[in-house]
């Protein structure tokens, strides 16, 4: 079988998409002004990546918030905000260039989403066919949305049990809903993983020893799907992906991945390209991921492509990393993919491309090298 590839999830919004944001939450346009540029740029997405020959295709996020807040939130700006959610939460990150992103806070219970990940995903299926490609969708974990609940507080008259018991249904019923819609593969944001590490006393939740807490609370969903169901269930992890800054990357993967590999997913999407040292992490993945995670043989895809950087990876390179990765990580368990979503934001200038539209023709110039980096990698490891 040939090295698998596939893509994170988000591509960066064009400027026109972006404006339309920014136009909704000052309230010169109205909604139905947003959901057309929102049509437009997810048609585009999935047209595009089609040629470029990537074998799951996606809309790259076009209708999302942002990776972590679409289930909460209709734009960065606040519109659309839950009436049991205040906009003073946590910080999720505190970005090396010194942005951050913060989270909701909640004030009551019960905890719902206001919309699925499979809402967005029935509205882009039908731009797939006639490509003669499958889709796949992204969801945010249920550890990111534990930050929701106030770290050392409690909310009065719901409890942080109840809480995690509504917000675990909540996850599984997203994955379950994207499946049903026609999602080939659904992939989990978890890039809180690393970040649970950093302890940054700017930002409290991140020295609170929570990995764990994550781990066991990701995987109360994961346990709830058949290891035939698991096998197309991915998580994602990396060190950040925002205006083309991280947030964990010094955070080292040793802390990471023995708990990574806990989770009993099907797949892992990790990022690798940016990564200092690509071979140590290679090691420690060969020595820690599973062949048998209760009932499923786990597969590692390696990053080959940074999203932050506007420097197209070749063919070339891409086939040397994971001829590299096949020497540590058996070749029936490993695949390729990007570090990140290209633009897990709906707000993300991509500075050092120049342009959010410089930046989306660079991905998909991006993910071309990386399938074909993947076909040329398998043909000289004889796959």
């Amino acid at each position: 079988m040939p090295i698998p590839t596939e893509i994170v999830g988000s591509l960066p919004r064009p400027q026109y998409l972006q404006k339309a944001y920014a136009d909704f939450d000052a309230g010169t346009i109205d909604k139905d002004a947003l959901v057309a540029a929102q049509d437009k740029a997810a048609e585009d997405s999935v047209r595009k990546m089609a040629q470029t020959g990537e074998t799951l295709l996606s809309d790259g996020e076009q209708r999302a918030s942002s990776f972590a807040t679409y289930p909460i939130i209709d734009t960065l700006g606040g519109a659309g905000l839950a009436s049991n959610l205040a906009a003073d939460g946590q910080y999720f990150a505190i970005f090396d260039d010194g942005h951050h992103r913060q989270l909701p806070r909640l004030t009551k219970g019960p905890f719902k989403y206001k919309t699925y990940a499979y809402e967005n995903f029935k509205k882009s299926a039908p731009y797939a066919e006639g490509t003669g490609h499958a889709m796949k969708s992204a969801v945010i974990a249920p550890s990111m949305l534990y930050l929701l609940y106030p770290l050392n507080g409690s909310v009065e008259g719901y409890s942080k049990e109840e809480f995690v018991k509504d917000l675990v249904n909540e996850c599984e019923k997203d994955i379950r809903g994207c499946f049903e819609a026609g999602a080939k593969r659904v992939s989990i944001d978890f890039t809180e993983g690393r970040l649970a590490s950093k302890k940054d006393s700017r930002n409290p939740w991140t020295g609170a020893e929570l990995l764990k807490t994550f781990v066991d609370l990701n995987n109360q969903v994961l346990d709830r799907f058949s290891s035939e169901e698991r096998v197309n269930i991915g998580i994602h992890t990396c060190p950040g992906g925002d205006c083309d800054s991280v947030h964990s990357g010094e955070v080292p993967y040793a802390a990471l991945l023995p708990s990574l590999f806990a989770m009993n997913a099907g797949y892992f999407l990790i990022q690798l390209a940016s990564e200092k040292d690509k071979t140590k992490v290679y090691k420690e993945i060969g020595e820690t991921i599973r062949r048998d995670a209760n009932g499923v043989k786990q597969v590692a895809f390696i990053g080959v492509i940074n999203p932050l950087d506007p420097k197209v990876e070749t063919a070339d390179e891409i086939a040397t990393d994971i001829i590299e990765a096949s020497k540590y990580i058996a070749k029936d368990q490993l695949g390729a993919t990007d570090d990140c979503g290209f633009s897990p934001f709906s707000i993300d200038v991509k500075p050092k491309h120049g342009s959010p539209d410089f930046a989306r023709d660079v991905a998909m110039q991006k993910i071309k090298a990386r399938v074909d980096g993947a076909r040329m990698a398998s043909e000289k490891l004889g796959l």
